[in-house]
């Protein structure tokens, strides 16, 4: 997904080019998550952004490719997020609670990315499954980083790590997106998954 958008994606060589064009990207999503890829515009995007409609056209190419870029950057907040609440000295199970919490967390505050990579499926399929193909492939490496160190148990692999991604998606949904004030916060979402993950993970 990621080389996709670097593809269709014209790249600022300033820091005032790159704050444009991150302007430019976080008015996709908001114009995105409140109208959908086919009723939004490239104008309504520049009219959120505050910029100039030719402006548009030193970035992007089209409206899919600021859609392709965006998917692209929403894909790698999520890793950053995850990166960052994760530490060195964390036992893997703690890593899987802290990633959950991180993007629990996120989603909450982004709510736009769940309707913006559903769309994706059907406006550019390849960053549909790349978005997806890649976050798996985070966690397997962890879960291999687990087994590596003997906290896991044998044979773990890709269908464990989807089961997780699948696991903390629709967690997300329910307690980030529909979630209400009654519901338990992110920190006890988290440890009941970590439990659960606990269970089957282990040695």
């Amino acid at each position: 997904m990621a080389h996709r958008a670097q593809a269709n994606a014209k790249h600022p060589r300033t820091a005032r080019g790159e704050r444009t064009r991150r302007k430019l990207l976080d008015a996709a999503a908001a114009e995105f998550a409140d109208n959908g890829f086919y009723e939004g515009s490239i104008s309504a995007i520049t009219r959120r952004a505050g910029v100039a409609l030719g402006t548009f056209y030193t970035y992007f190419d089209s409206k899919d490719a600021i859609f392709r870029a965006l998917v692209a950057d929403m894909s790698e907040a999520v890793r950053i997020a995850a990166g960052e609440a994760i530490k060195p000295e964390m036992a893997p199970l703690n890593v899987e609670y802290a990633a959950l919490e991180a993007f629990l967390t996120f989603a909450g505050k982004h709510k736009e990315i769940y309707r913006i990579i559903d769309e994706a499926e059907f406006v550019d399929p390849d960053s549909y499954r790349e978005h997806y193909q890649t976050t798996a492939k985070r966690i397997r490496e962890r879960l291999e980083a687990g087994i590596g160190e003997g906290s896991y148990r044998e044979g773990l692999g890709e269908a464990e790590a989807w089961a997780i991604m699948g696991m903390n998606v629709f967690l997300g949904l329910r307690y980030a997106i529909w979630g209400s004030a009654s519901d338990p916060g992110t920190a006890e979402v988290s440890q009941r998954a970590n439990d659960l993950l606990r269970r089957g993970l282990s040695r």
